[in-house]
């Protein structure tokens, strides 16, 4: 099997873990080298043949923007930021995809396809079809750190005012994301919202009485208007 070529340029080496560890879901590409700025990643490109690039815009010196208007000519590149400000120039310079951060491994897994398509249609021959493996884990950020949570340990998920407790078997975590984004990026076949404040593992319900349903140690409230759709969804 021909592998396509990456490299990863971020200057946060958290960023980059993350990265790789999506990338191993994905036989046919190669992760060639983690660059920590835009000097080793021009390095990389003028000694290697890269197929595709994952850029960060924020660097030292100079910033992945600039870096990629400098290339003559420069390999398929899907950008990763936590700035969303900077997409339409991302756009003009002709990039797959325009990541924001922290990016789900679903939505990374669509700017590769894209990614994969692109170079197919340039060459042939090296490119492969993007076969992930089943995805049953997302990483969320919490006290200064992106932890792995498996989707099958997460019980239930509580939105507050400004962040979201997520209950697991193990533990409680405390995160900025918005219950849209769990609801966008957990598996819909195991969870679903039945409250404007409560997103469930359907997996971890124990029984449904009236307007509540019971989970291990606690009982939820079920919104009026989300009781008729979790009623067909657990007994279709």
């Amino acid at each position: 099997m021909i592998k396509l070529k990456c490299i990863i340029v971020d200057d946060e080496p958290l960023a980059q873990e993350v990265l790789e560890r999506y990338l191993e879901n994905i036989r046919e590409i190669e992760l060639v080298k983690k660059c920590s700025n835009a000097l080793e990643a021009f390095e990389v490109l003028h000694t290697e043949h890269i197929d595709l690039m994952f850029l960060d815009i924020s660097m030292p010196v100079i910033s992945g923007i600039d870096f990629l208007r400098s290339l003559r000519k420069a390999p398929a590149v899907i950008i990763t930021t936590a700035y969303p400000d900077y997409a339409l120039q991302g756009y003009e310079l002709d990039v797959v995809d325009y990541l924001v951060k922290p990016v789900s491994l679903e939505r990374f897994m669509k700017g590769v396809n894209k990614a994969v398509e692109r170079i197919k249609a340039i060459n042939p021959l090296p490119a492969q079809e993007v076969k992930p493996t089943k995805v049953d884990y997302m990483f969320v950020k919490s006290d200064q750190k992106l932890i792995k949570i498996r989707f099958s340990d997460i019980d239930y998920i509580e939105g507050m005012k400004d962040y979201v407790k997520i209950y697991t078997t193990e533990k409680m975590i405390v995160t900025l994301h918005t219950m849209k984004y769990f609801e966008s990026n957990l598996p819909s076949g195991n969870f679903m919202r039945i409250h404007k404040s409560y997103i469930v593992n359907l997996d971890a319900i124990k029984s449904i009485s009236g307007n509540e349903l019971e989970l291990k140690t606690v009982r939820l409230p079920i919104g009026s208007s989300y009781k008729e759709v979790l009623m067909k969804k657990i007994s279709s």
